[in-house]
């Protein structure tokens, strides 16, 4: 059985991330979507919130599970099994960060193999920072999430929105 893992911070999970899971679902028997678990970063949403944003977003692909993880990537994949690291590239500056995380992988688990997803046109300029910025401005975040998902960054950016206020 080849299995792959889709690591990442999903804070929150967007179009281009189900894009790259739903590809990946179709070239692996199993792909493990891995929710990094970074005490260094402080997200919008708990470990447990993008991890049932993920479980929502894959309901419909019955080789996807998500799980949480910390510490090293290469050790959460050898624990699962997984011999393959997938990795979504946007644009030509993501590949230099990509291929040195990939390299070092290498060296430190030569057993796993690095696979680079490129985005799909309609996804590439997307990020979850990007989406979390236009939200907290109160911008339409509907191109970029599933209606639930925006629903819910949405709702905790409710009350905190920046931006113009009204004349002074």
């Amino acid at each position: 059985m080849k299995t792959a893992i889709y690591p990442g911070s999903f804070d929150p999970v967007t179009l281009g991330h189900v894009d790259i899971i739903e590809r990946s679902a179709k070239i692996f028997d199993k792909v493990i979507v891995g929710v990094l678990r970074n005490s260094a970063k402080s997200p919008l949403f708990s470990e447990e919130e993008r991890v049932n944003m993920l479980k929502y977003v894959t309901r419909d692909i019955p080789n996807v599970e998500v799980l949480s993880f910390d510490g090293l990537l290469v050790d959460f994949a050898r624990l699962n099994g997984a011999n393959v690291i997938i990795r979504g590239l946007r644009a030509v500056t993501d590949f230099e960060y990509e291929l040195q995380l990939a390299q070092m992988n290498r060296v430190i688990a030569p057993e796993l193999d690095t696979l680079f997803l490129t985005t799909n046109l309609k996804y590439a300029y997307l990020s979850s920072s990007m989406a979390k910025e236009v939200a907290m401005y109160g911008g339409d975040i509907s191109a970029f999430l599933d209606p639930e998902i925006a629903k819910k960054v949405r709702d905790k950016f409710r009350g905190k929105i920046l931006g113009y206020q009204g004349e002074r």
